[in-house]
């Protein structure tokens, strides 16, 4: 018997639903900490045939068990899930707020919660002791990580300020299709006619809340404002969706190698940069004369820091594809917080682009998980 040190040795899956091989962080490891008695492979008890077993798995043979070097330690079933729709409901009540404030630039509200999220990562670096920069070979993915990040919230607040938050938000949800068509190019992943055919049902979706002129005619209801200010916002909201796809694909690629907590920080920091130089250049800067919404600016700013921290922590702990299933919560919560607090029925036209949207995305997750179970068994036998 030899003594095997406890902590979780697996990253999330990458391309292909391979799992890279990364170094242990102590931040990382969720295990007790203390050594558990396993096996030593290549030991047999004398005149024995029974399989070896490890008492920290109830009875699992040592390959197997959880504590052992290069497998993946059990975690709460559905704890993923949970930060996944927690961060939706974060998210979703943060963009009410957003629709509350009044005479802000979008950029400067963006600005204020970069600002929120660099106090509050700032001392979480220092506890665990990650630097500022990050592993070498890791910053580059950081910095895009940050800068896509970044971009997509500053263009996912504009188009919250000039569309129907339902309208916005079912554009954004769309992401997970444009997920995969980024990860068919970047990571290898196998792209084939079912996400094709996933790719033109969002874009059907996108086209019935959008309601071009060409299509629907001059006479355009259930928008806010004139229709230049929906189109430019339904633009935003398209592009906002590419980076935050592109999001997800960098950190599907960085994995558990580099803490949450740091990539929060490249995003808050890159971010913060980027609105800083907008403003200026735009002339936009103004602190907000209300004080109603310095409060609201404070809430979003802590809003957005606790979704991005739990969506964060879902992507590193469960697979893409039931992370992407679960985040239909946010299209459900647009849709009730529009009809509660703005008093905002959405038209059948957005009812109809959500539902082709949201089939969509979770035919897309649907999917890539069950490619994921399929080679996992393959990898087993």
């Amino acid at each position: 018997m030899v003594l095997c040190q406890s902590g979780e040795a697996a990253a999330v899956p990458a391309a292909g639903g391979k799992e890279p091989d990364v170094p242990l962080s102590l931040e990382e490891d969720t295990g007790t900490g203390q050594p558990c008695p396993c096996p030593a492979p290549g030991v047999e008890a004398a005149g024995a045939e029974e399989r070896r077993a490890c008492g920290c798995c109830s009875g699992l043979s040592w390959p197997r068990c959880c504590k052992a070097p290069g497998t993946k330690e059990a975690s709460c079933p559905g704890l993923g899930l949970f930060y996944t729709v927690l961060s939706a409901f974060l998210f979703s009540v943060a963009s009410l707020f957003l629709k509350k404030i009044e005479d802000v630039h979008s950029v400067e509200v963006s600005a204020f919660r970069c600002i929120f999220q660099m106090a509050f990562v700032l001392p979480g670096l220092i506890y665990y002791k990650t630097g500022f920069l990050g592993p070498k070979g890791k910053r580059i993915f950081l910095f895009f990580r940050g800068f896509l990040g970044s971009s997509a919230m500053i263009l996912l607040y504009y188009a919250y300020q000039v569309m129907p938050l339902a309208d916005a938000t079912v554009i954004t949800f769309s992401s997970p299709v444009f997920t995969s068509l980024l990860a068919w190019i970047f990571l290898k992943e196998k792209y084939s006619i079912w996400d094709l055919l996933f790719t033109l049902f969002a874009i059907t979706g996108v086209i019935l809340i959008a309601r071009p002129p060409f299509l629907f005619g001059s006479d355009v209801t259930g928008i806010e404002g004139s229709y230049t200010e929906h189109l430019k916002g339904t633009i935003a909201a398209i592009t906002s969706t590419v980076s935050a796809a592109s999001t997800f694909v960098i950190l599907r690629k960085v994995g558990k190698s580099v803490h949450y907590f740091l990539s929060i920080w490249y995003y808050a920091v890159i971010g913060l940069i980027g609105c800083v130089i907008a403003l200026f250049v735009m002339n936009e800067w103004r602190l907000p004369h209300c004080g109603k919404d310095r409060v609201l600016l404070i809430l979003i700013g802590l809003l957005g820091l606790g979704g991005q921290i739990f969506l964060t922590k879902a992507l590193q702990i469960e697979k893409a594809g039931p992370v992407a299933i679960m985040k239909t919560m946010d299209v459900v919560f647009a849709f009730i917080l529009q009809i509660l607090f703005l008093n905002q029925l959405p038209p059948w036209w957005t009812v109809g682009g959500a539902l082709c949207v949201v089939a969509s995305s979770s035919g897309t997750a649907i999917r890539k998980w069950r490619q994921t179970l399929k080679k996992a068994k393959e990898n087993e036998i």
